[in-house]
């Protein structure tokens, strides 16, 4: 029985090897689509014919400027950014065409090289960083973004949070079911059926207060497409250049309707009190509109014909001039390829899951970029937890009351709040106090996060170990003279730190997975981890290929460090390698020969 766990590693240490080795050795599976480059003029779209009926009606734009100020009149020193002649971007890498991060690694996408070229008629630098939407809008109003860039709808609720510059684009609401269902339009959508939205988009606003009915939330489009393509969901809300962009032909999905309001457009967030640079964006939009800069763009990432009565910009801003892309669209109806047939939910879920083709494309940037960044934040986390928490085990066996109550407290606080929620306390409420010194970035605040949110399960291990040691090593200790200090220190600690090495080494796991969570501060893209890697790829395929080479990745890390514990905890409790005969009873036998 003693051979059975050598077996066991040795099988999992050869499957993870052959998992590897087969990305590079299988046949590469059909090319997959990438939906962070610019689909050009032969994706052009039609004004939906179904828009009318499906419309909540125009609204009043009281929002749209009538004029903008003429851009030589705009001071860019003036403009209150965080980097002086340096415009920090907030942005997001999974909703292409729009937002996106490309196969070079470069945060694009529409709004993004908008955005690119407005910072370049102003002369400013521009620097984008990557984040989540649910602390985008929080973050830009703390002002660690100048801008949010991630196709933003304007509302009344969200105004009271940011600024909003004028519109640069529309929004469709876009209603996606599976491909046979029977929901035909919004008007199908009843009480009982599970409606797929994104947290914290207009999309979940309008089921819920347009509707009247409840969604059912998730983190990102990808994997509310992934669900609604596996009927995990009846149908999907969806911003319409995203539904387009990731309905591709063959999946089991069709967009059926869509509308429009026409006082909810989409800009880019700016802090409330920073009008300056409202102003100066508002000034470089209106320009790039008028050297057909907006047309060009417009064209190659979402050509799709303008709703009625909308156009970009300020109202004085000038009509752009665009092709037909009603003719296109109707050109290309014509040739367009067949539907293919619906696909077995065995071969959907291979394709989406044993992609090998994109397991090979995602192994370099894993291991150049996510694989280094993901033990950087996990080892510098750890060192600051291993110290921290034996403090605070220290101070929480205590004899003196100021020593254990703060200790208490802090342990009960890091270990009741969310881990989320602290990191964006520590990000958000922090990181302005300490920019100077950090330069802004928010690497090393989120180092600290997990460091502190370690200690205060580590202080908890290492305190249940100590505790454990019987009081006679203690007592024994003392009656060969040594004080309680050293006592403890070098007889009661080793003990209990020995005792409790699987639970440590399983809170490192722990910390080595919610090393993920500092992408809600916002990073540049050579600062993301295995997770995010992985993501950016699902985001840029539309395949979860990429996040499955990713858990492989994990798995790498994790199972060997678990064996190694063992391994030393075994050493520990039995002075000697396993299986090593053990000398005394050797040496007994001897004897008795």
């Amino acid at each position: 029985m003693a051979a059975f766990p050598r077996v066991s590693r040795a099988f999992v240490v050869a499957l993870i090897a052959v998992l590897i080795s087969s990305m590079s050795l299988a046949a590469p599976a059909a090319a997959q689509v990438d939906q962070c480059a610019p689909p050009g003029i032969e994706s052009a779209s039609a004004l939906p014919t179904n828009l009318a009926k499906a419309a909540t009606g125009p609204g009043a734009d009281k929002y749209t400027t009538p004029t903008v100020r003429p851009l030589d009149n705009i001071d860019i020193n003036a403009l209150g950014l965080s980097r002086p002649g340096t415009l920090t971007v907030g942005t997001l890498s999974d909703a292409p065409p729009s937002i996106c991060i490309n196969s070079a690694g470069q945060f694009t996408g529409f709004d993004n090289e908008l955005l690119r070229a407005i910072a370049d008629r102003l002369g400013l630098k521009i620097n984008f960083v990557g984040t989540e939407f649910s602390g985008l809008l929080a973050q830009v109003a703390a002002r660690r973004f100048d801008v949010g860039s991630s196709s933003i709808t304007t509302t009344d609720a969200r105004r009271q949070t940011v600024g909003f510059t004028n519109g640069y684009d529309f929004g469709y609401f876009s209603l996606v079911v599976p491909s046979g269902s029977p929901i035909k339009g919004f008007g199908d959508l009843a009480p009982g059926q599970r409606i797929g939205v994104v947290q914290g988009t207009v999309q979940e606003s309008y089921v819920i207060d347009t509707l009247g009915l409840q969604p059912v939330k998730f983190p990102d489009y990808n994997t509310v497409y992934a669900s609604l393509k596996t009927r995990q969901i009846d149908a999907w809300v969806a911003p319409s250049q995203q539904a387009s962009g990731t309905v591709q032909p063959g999946d089991p999905a069709q967009i059926i309707e869509n509308t429009f309001s026409l006082d909810n457009f989409v800009a880019w967030a700016v802090a409330k009190e920073n009008q300056p640079l409202i102003d100066a964006l508002n000034s470089g939009l209106d320009a790039i509109i008028a050297d057909g800069t907006w047309s060009r763009l417009y064209t190659d990432w979402v050509p799709r014909a303008l709703p009625p009565g909308w156009k970009p910009g300020s109202k004085a801003a000038p009509v752009p001039q665009l092709p037909d892309f009603n003719a296109i669209a109707a050109e290309n109806q014509g040739s367009a390829p067949a539907a293919a047939a619906p696909k077995s939910t065995l071969s959907q879920l291979k394709d989406a899951f044993l992609d090998w083709d994109l397991y090979k494309q995602a192994i370099p940037d894993l291991l150049t970029t996510g694989l280094p960044n993901t033990l950087i934040l996990t080892v510098c986390a750890a060192v600051i937890g291993l110290v921290l928490g034996m403090a605070l085990a220290v101070a929480g066996i205590s004899r003196h009351r100021w020593l254990r109550w703060p200790a208490r407290v802090y342990t009960d606080i890091f270990r009741g709040l969310p881990e989320v929620v602290i990191i964006l306390l520590i990000g958000l409420g922090v990181g302005p106090i300490v920019g100077g010194l950090t330069g802004n970035n928010p690497y090393p605040l989120g180092i600290a996060a997990l460091g502190l949110m370690a200690a205060a399960y580590v202080g908890e291990i290492f305190r249940s170990g100590i505790q454990s040691v019987e009081p006679g090593q203690l007592e024994a200790s003392r009656a060969l003279g040594f004080s309680y200090p050293s006592s403890m220190r070098l007889v009661v600690v080793p003990q209990g730190v020995r005792r409790v090495l699987p639970a440590l080494m399983n809170q490192f796991i722990s910390l080595l997975k919610a090393s993920s969570l500092v992408y809600f501060l916002g990073l540049i893209a050579n600062q993301r981890e295995l997770f995010q890697v992985g993501r950016d790829l699902n985001a840029q395929t539309g395949n979860l290929s990429p996040l499955v080479a990713a858990g492989l990745f994990y798995l790498l890390l994790t199972v060997p460090l678990t064996h190694l514990v063992n391994y030393i905890d075994s050493r520990l409790r039995r002075g000697r390698p396993p299986g090593e005969e053990d000398p005394l009873e050797l040496s007994k036998t001897q004897e008795m020969i």
